[in-house]
């Protein structure tokens, strides 16, 4: 599997997420923490279900990682996620010391990677991974989008 497909392939798993985050009537956002070419761990929004305005996907995924693996460090790890970080998921990612973030969706709203604050740009940030965007880019989008729609 070259490089493409598996950035596609992580992306579907972390998309996977977001489906089941709004299944449950969360916003869906999935992320997906990888190492080595396997998945330590997966999660999809869950502030509604757990009343924790910090249950972002992104959060709990590395979370999820970090006790998998033993380390509050995430150095050899890569995190795909559906959606733009904010800025509270950014500075976990920094954190974390996380290699690489995909993404898919920009938040031109709440994201703090490209847009608003651009935390890994910003001279308080310790840690900025490599950062790939639009990775699942329309299918993330036409999630969101299908979701706020429906409550509208």
């Amino acid at each position: 599997m070259d490089g493409r497909q598996a950035n596609g392939s992580f992306m579907n798993s972390a998309l996977a997420e977001a489906r089941a985050a709004a299944a449950r009537g969360e916003v869906p956002v999935g992320a997906v923490v990888v190492r080595d070419g396997v998945v330590l761990a997966r999660a999809g929004n869950r502030t509604l279900e757990l009343s924790d305005p910090t249950a972002h996907a992104e959060v709990l995924a590395i979370r999820a990682a970090a006790a998998a693996i033993g380390s509050e460090r995430l150095v050899d790890c890569d995190l795909y996620v559906s959606l733009e970080p904010c800025a509270m998921c950014a500075g976990a990612i920094s954190f974390a010391r996380l290699r690489r973030l995909y993404y898919g969706a920009a938040d031109a709203k709440g994201g703090a990677v490209e847009h608003n604050v651009r935390f890994f740009a910003s001279s308080g940030c310790h840690h900025a991974p490599e950062v790939y965007s639009g990775i699942g880019e329309c299918e993330a989008a036409d999630l969101l989008m299908s979701f706020f729609r429906q409550r509208r």
